[in-house]
């Protein structure tokens, strides 16, 4: 499977907005099979994320608002890369400042298009392990409330099923983190 790009040819920039954590822009482009159109995209730095598991075996999720889909959901810890920042450093701050906890042991996961048919994010995924509860844990952000929830692989696996984890890259970057476990288990 190939992974090299094909870039598109722009032709006219027909709309760009710019927001607080992405950008948004409209292009007549002619794509590498000839066709052109206009096309949308939102221009999104990338996220980081965490799949967090305590000691005992348990994963580390966090249950918070998100206004798009109007409810509160279960996601693993995640958050938007700053300028210039890489997803190591973004992911570290931001399992602290969400759950509480820090990390002791990391493993890159590797990385995924988060909605490819829209949108340039990427999402970095990150197993965290050797995690210690933090005595005086960072301040969340103003617009985070965020309830810490802890569940066994199993609990999680039922949760996809019953439709209480709904969250694609907190699925995707799970069965990831599984494969990872489960390889690296065998390997001794």
């Amino acid at each position: 499977m190939s992974t090299e790009k094909e870039l598109p040819t722009y032709i006219e920039q027909q709309l760009f907005y710019r927001g607080r954590k992405f950008n948004f822009d409209v292009n007549k482009l002619r794509l590498p099979n000839g066709v052109e159109g206009n096309w949308e995209c939102i221009r999104h730095p990338g996220g980081a994320l965490a799949v967090p598991i305590t000691q005992d075996g348990k994963l580390v999720l966090v249950k918070q608002y998100r206004f798009a889909v109007e409810q509160r959901i279960l996601e693993f810890p995640a958050g938007t890369l700053e300028v210039n920042e890489e997803p190591a450093i973004t992911i570290k701050r931001e399992i602290q400042e969400e759950t509480g906890y820090e990390a002791k042991k990391w493993h890159y996961l590797g990385e995924f298009p988060l909605a490819p048919g829209y949108s340039d994010e990427y999402i970095y995924a990150f197993l965290a392990q050797e995690l210690e509860k933090l005595e005086h844990p960072p301040r969340q952000d103003d617009d985070e409330d965020i309830e810490v929830i802890l569940m066994s692989f199993e609990e999680f696996e039922q949760g996809i099923i019953s439709g209480e984890i709904i969250d694609g890259k907190t699925i995707a970057s799970f069965f990831i983190a599984k494969l990872f476990l489960e390889k690296n288990r065998n390997v001794s």
